[in-house]
């Protein structure tokens, strides 16, 4: 694997692999890897012929700055797993190398932004999709891989690519879970062992909103069912939303269609947790 955390080294790398009609997919990251940044790498390797990852907590996409002074960072381990899963260029870039200066552009997405994460995180999607726009047109892949944990990051990356002519693809990589159901994050490693194994309550929530939902199509009653979990729980409930992965808005109605999604969030201890569900899953 080729470590670099210069711009032009990375361009020239990739300047010559597509130069031998090499396919690049990318696979962006934050680092604290697990087994689910490890699938995206994964399904990249299965697609392309040179996988790009990144390693880079993006400070523009914080705005609570105790969460970004407290998200893991475990570099080492993170290098040592990309080698041994067939990463073959790791870009490790600072802080001077993305924002050389002040950083003054804005991203807006309309209803995207604004629902759900966006409420919650203001500015969180601008920064999003300023670092991942950087990193498109240094990388320039073919694909870019992302989980559909971040859903609405997802939603909104795509409504990137399609608005700004990227010329590349996004593949969405189904959500990893824990035995118990909880979504892999790098923010667990956050969680006491107590904690991680009360959390399984976001995963409960969502199967049994969806088995409701399945039963008698009833938004209000599976609202009504994932609030009473929480009333009784330790965690807290920040949201949950009935809403169709097209614009991300709540559905009413017509819940056995395809799009309609489960999403949620909320907090163990001080840990904020996300994590959604199709009700076409299986």
């Amino acid at each position: 694997m080729i470590s670099t955390g210069s711009i032009a080294e990375i361009q020239a790398l990739i300047t010559q692999f597509k130069s031998e009609g090499k396919k690049i997919g990318f696979v962006p990251t934050m680092g604290a890897l697990h087994q689910g940044h490890l699938s995206l790498v994964a399904t990249a390797k299965e697609k392309v012929d040179i996988v790009v990852c990144s390693i880079y907590v993006n400070p523009t996409q914080f705005n609570n700055q105790d969460d970004l002074k407290q998200y893991p960072r475990n570099i080492d381990t993170d290098k040592d797993l990309l080698d041994e899963n067939g990463c073959d260029i790791l870009f490790l870039p600072s802080d001077e190398v993305m924002y050389a200066g002040r950083n003054t552009i804005k991203f807006e997405f309309g209803d995207l932004d604004q629902v759900m994460e966006g409420k919650f995180r203001p500015g969180h999607f601008s920064g999003v999709a300023l670092i991942v726009s950087k990193f498109f047109n240094i990388v320039l892949p073919n694909y870019a891989f992302f989980g559909q944990k971040d859903l609405q990051q997802l939603t909104i990356i795509k409504k990137l690519v399609e608005e700004l002519f990227f010329n590349l693809e996004i593949i969405t990589v189904p959500i990893k879970r824990e035995a118990h159901g909880l979504a892999m994050s790098s923010r667990n490693e956050r969680l006491s062992k107590e904690e991680r194994e009360e959390a399984r309550i976001f995963y409960q929530a969502l199967t049994e909103a969806k088995s409701i939902l399945k039963e008698n199509q009833s938004g209000e009653e599976a609202k009504k069912e994932v609030k009473h979990l929480f009333d009784n729980h330790k965690a807290e409930l920040e949201y949950f939303e009935i809403v169709s992965d097209k614009d991300l808005l709540p559905k009413t109605e017509n819940y056995l269609a395809p799009d309609t999604v489960l999403c949620i969030a909320g907090f163990m201890g001080n840990v904020r947790l996300i994590d959604n569900m199709y009700l076409s899953d299986v």
